[in-house]
């Protein structure tokens, strides 16, 4: 079966105590059944340290957070789960991250989450292209008809992206237009030609004026993770100049949630779901890597957070088609 990944993916690797940021710090980590099971078991002043901080919840098992990071996290920035017992030892939340794994039964892609810092450095160094390998797997069923579709839609997606001669903002608006175009021949319409400046005189057609403070007040109320974050969401809209550095932050959206349209033949929430953090990431200003990691960390790392923003592409005035389109167009 074939896989695809990034071409950076290789290139990561864990920075450990050169981090400027920690996945041990404010989450309570998922533990897996068979990892929860091996501290519940393990002898020693170890095992009593984690038996005293696993806690079941949700029909699964957590390591909860002390002081504001995980208990096993030394203050030399290493785990001391895998300093005694090895990188095996550790639960599959931990071994794991920040790689993802999207499974479409006839291929895999592979990427890297977005909210670590040395992955946040390699996504958005604008340096990026796919690239395929062999695994050892047999293919799944799968919707090959859609899958074909949505592949051949994102490519058309990413080269829309990389293509400089328009500002940004213009081909986030060209973006979602077409989305809607590939939305059609998802439910069934025909195929039409891709027409950027039919697409962007559609967007300024449709475009409302554009209001900042609903989209702000749409990420404050969904479920929070740290007061840094609502500090910024509080402080609201700094700035409006789109710098060339988002369009890897647009790109790397694309590359992620594009083909996961498979799953309930919705396209149009995940391109909104990509504009929509386009637009916060700009609008909140200050240093952009520090900000996309951040709006990763509170938004994609919080399944429920991915949901209500996915619910609420047609629900909320914030994620309109002329609220996002006023946003990119209009301010």
């Amino acid at each position: 079966m074939k896989i695809y990944y990034p071409n950076y993916y290789h290139q990561f690797h864990c920075i450990a105590s050169a981090c400027p940021d920690s996945c041990c710090k404010e989450w309570a980590v998922d533990v897996d059944e068979d990892a929860a099971k091996l501290y519940r078991q393990l002898p020693g002043p170890l095992g009593d340290r984690l038996r005293a901080v696993l806690k079941d919840e949700d029909g699964g098992t957590v390591m909860t957070i002390v002081d504001g990071r995980c208990p096993m996290w030394r203050q030399d920035g290493l785990c001391e789960i895998q300093a005694q017992l090895g990188h095996d030892a550790l639960c599959k939340t931990c071994r794991e991250f920040p790689r993802l794994r999207h499974e479409y039964g006839c291929f895999t892609e592979l990427g890297l989450e977005l909210s670590c810092p040395e992955a946040a450095r390699l996504i958005l160094s604008g340096d990026w292209r796919m690239e395929t390998g062999e695994v050892d797997e047999d293919a799944e069923d799968c919707d090959r008809a859609l899958l074909e579709l949505l592949q051949s839609s994102r490519a058309v997606a990413l080269e829309l992206l990389q293509d400089t001669s328009r500002p940004l903002p213009q081909t986030l608006a060209i973006l979602l237009l077409y989305a809607h175009e590939v939305q059609g021949q998802i439910d069934g319409g025909e195929a039409v030609p891709v027409d950027p400046e039919g697409c962007l005189a559609d967007a300024r057609k449709y475009a409302g004026a554009g209001d900042a403070e609903s989209l702000f007040d749409f990420f404050k109320a969904l479920e929070i993770l740290t007061p840094q974050w609502q500090a910024r969401l509080d402080k609201g809209f700094v700035s409006c100049d789109w710098s060339e550095k988002i369009r890897p932050l647009a790109v790397y959206f694309i590359q992620r949630y594009w083909l996961q349209a498979v799953s309930d033949y919705d396209l149009i929430c995940r391109v909104k779901l990509t504009i929509a953090a386009c637009l916060l990431v700009n609008f909140m200003g200050g240093d952009f890597l520090q900000t996309a990691r951040q709006f990763s960390k509170e938004i994609e790392n919080d399944p429920d957070n991915v949901e209500a923003i996915l619910d609420g592409a047609y629900a909320f005035p914030a994620l309109t088609d002329a609220n996002l389109l006023g946003l990119l167009l209009n301010t």
